[in-house]
């Protein structure tokens, strides 16, 4: 009976060894998938959304996550099912079935900025671009840059920062840093608000500043409406949009999945010394959030969305842009105020005209009157002494719905 009870016991410790082998070889398996599940992830969603924000934080792939080790999972297949039923269950309301007239329409629009603050374009070219943001001289990637620089090539060497490795939108590398090595942070300002710049690993420095146009209507509309509006900035990233907004005295809620990002937004909203402005920093799925904010009959005066093409929210939500998009502008005309100022789309990084965002702008508003304008947003060159304007760089497309 020994004998037979230590032969058992060699059993299952030989059955145990084999067992963690065979875990072991699924596992460096299942590694190999994630890393390039996550590496397609990455060229497909949104400058500044990482792989789990995806579905409310753009634009913003993201630099926020791109250092995190990735876990060991058994199975791709399970994967595959939970981002099903995280679609599914996001998309349980149908879209409304709306009457009416179109809204009147503008296009193309092409709304400009020559930089702001602490930003501007010097050049582009090659494509690269370069910029000054603050006290430094970056260069970046640039897809549409497909002409020339107009700067001889001894001012573009004379740069702090330099950004190298993908060049797609959401592509992974890293800073050089020709002069000295920087912090990975710096001050800056845009529109009297404060914030901090950041290197990332995406290329991103923490701000759009395409933005500005869209950014700049929002102050004017909120400082001439004579009530505090109530302004919800969706997909938000580090926030400048939301300070810019309560900084101007609009009562503001900021939504995004990545609790990163939420945490750069708090950081500048006590470099800007708004610590006690009315803002609401909520870290949730977008399309979760305004389905709720709907059903509790919440109503905002502005909404500003910025998507990625791809994401995926804190619980496994899964965002598509061609495919949950229409949805999201259906909730966001549901939850507009009686006396709405606006609704502001942004969309990046997507192969599609304006024409496609704008027209679904229109259904959407049917019957809501006003004017849909439709166009793309770009940044002109102004020179090393930020005045000199030259050439315009497309950035993305938008369309706005606006009362009149």
């Amino acid at each position: 009976m020994k004998s037979s009870h230590l032969d058992v016991g060699k059993l299952i410790t030989t059955g145990k060894r084999f067992a963690k082998q065979k875990r072991n070889a699924i596992c460096t398996g299942s590694i190999q998938f994630s890393t390039r599940k996550t590496t397609l992830r990455q060229k497909e969603r949104r400058p500044g959304q990482k792989s789990g924000a995806g579905s409310s934080g753009g634009r913003r792939g993201d630099e926020r996550s791109s250092s995190r080790p990735l876990k060991p999972v058994s199975s791709p297949v399970p994967l595959r099912e939970a981002a099903r039923e995280a679609a599914a269950a996001t998309i349980e309301r149908p879209l409304t079935v709306r009457t009416g007239e179109r809204p009147a329409e503008r296009v193309p629009v092409i709304l400009e900025s020559l930089g702001a603050g602490d930003f501007h374009l010097i050049d582009s070219g090659n494509g690269e671009k370069l910029e000054q943001y603050g006290p430094y001289r970056i260069i970046r990637p640039e897809g549409q840059a497909l002409w020339q620089p107009s700067l001889p090539a001894h001012t573009w060497e004379k740069v702090d920062a330099a950004f190298t490795g993908d060049t797609d939108e959401e592509g992974t590398g890293r800073w050089r840093f020709p002069k000295e090595a920087l912090g990975e942070t710096w001050p800056l300002n845009l529109l009297g608000v404060d914030f901090f710049g950041r290197f990332t690993s995406f290329r991103h420095v923490g701000v759009f500043p395409e933005q500005i146009v869209h950014w700049t209507w929002m102050k004017q509309q909120v400082e001439a409406a004579g009530r505090p509006l109530k302004v919800l900035n969706l997909f938000g990233y580090t926030g400048v949009a939301s300070l810019v907004a309560a900084a101007a005295g609009a009562e503001v809620t900021h939504v995004d999945a990545s609790k990163k990002a939420i945490g750069w937004a708090r950081e500048n909203q006590a470099l800007s010394r708004l610590d006690k402005a009315p803002i609401r920093w909520i870290c949730e799925d977008a399309m979760k959030f305004i389905l709720r904010e709907e059903r509790r009959g919440n109503t905002y005066d502005i909404i500003l969305t910025d998507p990625p093409k791809f994401g995926r929210g804190p619980n496994g939500e899964v965002w598509h842009l061609f495919d949950h998009l229409p949805l999201m502008l259906d909730v966001c005309r549901e939850i507009l105020s009686p006396k709405a100022v606006g609704l502001v789309l942004t969309a990046y990084s997507i192969r599609a005209s304006f024409y496609s965002i704008h027209e679904l702008m229109r259904e959407t508003m049917r019957g809501a009157g006003g004017v849909v304008e439709s166009g793309e947003l770009v940044i002109r060159e102004a020179g090393l002494d930020g005045n000199t304007p030259a050439r315009a760089l497309s950035t993305s497309l938008f369309s706005r719905w606006v009362p009149k």
